[in-house]
């Protein structure tokens, strides 16, 4: 998978993916999902990009029933993209560096 090639929902879900991997374990709840994200996440499990599936039911509590694994190529993309979003984000910022204002004068 390139990452060019991927839509904006895409992308979206791998970066969820990547936070519920790190933050729980791979643990998902679905309530943070809708029909398009699910079927994307069944796709990239038979892919094998994202492995994604339910938990058994004896280990399902609050934080979700779903679980998912990313790939070396998820983790490979989704670096890429947490890049993209910081860089973003740093220039949207609503803030100066102390050496920026420091420039100034």
């Amino acid at each position: 998978m390139k990452i060019e090639d991927m839509t904006r929902e895409e992308k979206s879900l791998l970066l969820f993916f990547e936070t519920r991997a790190v933050d729980y374990s791979g643990r998902v709840s679905v309530a943070h999902m809708n029909n398009d994200d699910r079927e994307i996440a069944e796709k990239w499990n038979t892919e094998g990009f994202v492995l994604y599936g339910r938990i058994a039911s004896d280990f399902v509590n609050d934080r979700g029933a779903n679980w998912c694994e990313l790939s070396a190529e998820a983790w490979s993309i989704v670096h890429k993209l947490r890049q993209e979003r910081g860089k973003q984000g740093f220039a949207s910022r609503a803030y100066k560096t102390t050496e920026e204002k420091r420039a100034e004068g």
